[in-house]
């Protein structure tokens, strides 16, 4: 009774109950920097155990593509890879019967290690669309594959139906056989990279109005009539939906600095960003490059220049920042469009000059100083991030690990989650037909497999938002996941924004959103029995190095000192001996938590 009325008191939804059984609310607030104009921190009140997601979102690989014979390695070259007993089935070319009997002109083949840079696939929404071919899965040759591009990139007929295994994705296959994995994760709709981000964090596509880039970045006028390849299907007012990828208007570092004259697009309506200011809860978008070369004071044209490069694995250089990556910078109410840094360190996560948008540094200075805002989004520079032809699996394995071995040692790793998603397949196979549950009455840019859902009403009125497309990796590192499971559970990017709406009862983003028919992430977590322990890869190779158990485990203690110390917490646990407290403690500590 005492757990439910304090539930009920704290505005937790009865449907979240099922998720925060067992747990308590922690209730205290930490005070926000005095440089930082913000509600006071609402971070910690939480449904669940996680204080901190970290959301790191890669380009470009269906699920097929990593994952396509998971658990079983050739181990022919690269790293050898060998999976534990009992690893769990997962539904891929192997079981699916796919890998030697498959309906598409070529049969997928095994990419090898020294293959990780390939041909970049047609990833447009159409094409996406007429590979699936009314569920068939049999057009992917000719509709999405790419087969011959320069050197240094890898070409190969039929390029679309390959895929790797734990001999190069060596550090995503021990993430899975470590924590938890999803075999049944989609991308939200058909299409490139600008709507998986924007389904992201408003589990929208649809509101999309295009603006002349001439007209500046802070207070931007439309163009004369709606462009068409920013603006698809345009109402009377020249509102449409993205199905491609145009810069956002809300940047300088659009349109290649500003050198060029395409069209911009801005988005209306409300994002995850605006949900969790309301609420008070700290956040930020962390992507590489984001720190401009040139400032907007000290550019002649007024406009930060985004100049800063890497070179990949290839030997090709490749410019870090990409503008059309970056959703929050299509919002003005979340955009940074001079790319201004924060005000300080202790400002990160706050509203202030930054507004939420930064360079990845930015996120490793708040790890270094145990200070993470509640929920951050990652970007890797260009060519870390996956995507075929600029970037590929080894570069983004380097970013992972380095990225999440430093989560996993920091003091805050006992209540983080991290989640590893990807915008879009590009193109690639994967063999499971989606079951389309929105979507389009457009004929003039969908396919049958979209137009002919009359029992699935499209949501919102919106056109254009055809989807599930094609299956995507998921992954959670987490103490809050069981080693080596795989959960089933039909899930899309839009989940992840369900996740954080859930957590830290944000409310919805409302107006046909994809967070209202979006599946929950629940499964891929176990907040009864956390691992103690952090599990540490090599950057270059991807394997295990070290197994560390995480050290600040006594029982938690409650606040009015009736604390049974029957559950798991860092000692400082506001709430009762059951929960999942964290904050300072006051009353008599419980009994030491029991560990798994």
């Amino acid at each position: 009774m005492f757990q439910k009325a304090r539930l009920k008191r704290l505005g937790i939804a009865g449907g979240a109950l099922a998720v925060a059984a067992g747990f308590a609310v922690a209730t205290a607030f930490a005070a926000a920097p005095a440089d930082a104009r913000e509600t006071p921190n609402n971070s910690a009140h939480t449904t669940t155990p996680i204080k901190h997601l970290v959301v790191i979102f890669d380009e470009n690989v269906s699920f097929d593509h990593y994952f396509g014979t998971y658990p079983n390695a050739t181990n022919a070259d690269g790293t050898k890879f060998v999976a534990a007993k009992g690893t769990p089935a997962v539904n891929n070319l192997v079981t699916s019967r796919t890998l030697t009997n498959n309906p598409n002109q070529y049969q997928p083949t095994r990419l090898t290690p020294a293959q990780a840079d390939t041909c970049d696939q047609n990833h447009s929404y159409l094409p996406e669309q007429k590979a699936v071919n009314a569920g068939k899965m049999d057009q992917f040759v000719q509709s999405t594959s790419v087969d011959k591009c320069a050197a240094p990139l890898y070409s190969a007929p039929g390029l679309a139906m390959d895929y790797y295994d734990g001999n190069t994705v060596t550090a995503l296959w021990n993430y899975a056989q470590n924590y938890a994995m999803s075999d049944n994760s989609w991308d939200a709709t058909f299409g490139p990279s600008t709507p998986g981000a924007l389904n992201l964090v408003s589990g929208q596509t649809h509101g999309v109005t295009s603006y002349d880039p001439s007209t500046g970045a802070t207070n931007p006028k439309p163009t004369a009539t709606p462009d068409s390849y920013t603006v698809v299907d345009p109402n009377s007012k020249g509102v449409g939906t993205v199905t491609n990828d145009p810069d956002p208007v809300y940047d300088d570092c659009a349109d290649s600095n500003h050198t060029s004259t395409n069209a911009l697009g801005g988005m209306s309506g409300k994002n995850v960003g605006d949900l969790l200011n309301t609420q008070g809860v700290t956040w930020g978008w962390f992507q590489g490059g984001f720190t401009p070369t040139t400032t907007a004071k000290a550019s002649s044209t007024g406009y930060a220049v985004c100049g800063t490069t890497h070179t990949n694995v290839a030997g090709t250089s490749v410019v870090d920042y990409s503008p059309h990556h970056n959703p929050f910078e299509y919002y003005k109410s979340t955009s940074n469009p001079h790319h201004l840094p924060p005000s300080s360190e202790k400002a990160i996560g706050y509203t202030d000059q930054a507004n939420h948008q930064y360079d990845l540094s930015s996120f490793y200075d708040t790890v270094a100083a145990g200070n993470i805002p509640a929920v951050s989004f990652l970007k890797a520079p260009e060519y870390q991030d996956g995507h075929a032809s600029y970037s590929d699996p080894t570069d983004e394995q380097t970013f992972l690990v380095n990225t999440i071995n430093k989560l996993e040692q920091s003091p805050e790793w006992s209540s983080t989650a991290v989640v590893i998603s990807y915008d879009d397949s590009d193109g690639w196979y994967d063999h499971v037909a989606p079951k389309i549950i929105n979507g389009s009455a457009d004929a003039t840019n969908n396919t049958t497999v979209c137009t002919s859902v009359p029992k699935n009403p499209v949501l919102g009125g919106y056109e254009d938002r055809c989807g599930p497309s094609q299956r995507l990796p998921l992954l959670v590192i987490s103490p809050y996941t069981n080693a080596n499971s795989v959960d089933h559970t039909a899930t899309s990017q839009p989940s992840i924004l369900k996740f954080i709406e859930d957590n830290w009862s944000t409310g919805k983003v409302g107006d046909g959103s994809f967070d209202r028919t979006a599946g929950s992430l629940n499964g891929l977590f176990d907040f009864q029995h956390p691992q103690n322990r952090s599990v540490l890869l090599d950057p270059k190779s991807g394997a295990v190095t070290k197994v560390v158990p995480i050290n600040n485990h006594p029982g938690p203690g409650q606040g009015n000192g009736n604390g049974n110390g029957n559950g798991w917490g860092d000692g400082n646990g506001h709430g009762n001996g059951n929960g999942y407290g964290h904050g300072n403690g006051h009353g008599q500590p419980g009994k030491p938590g029991k560990h798994k």
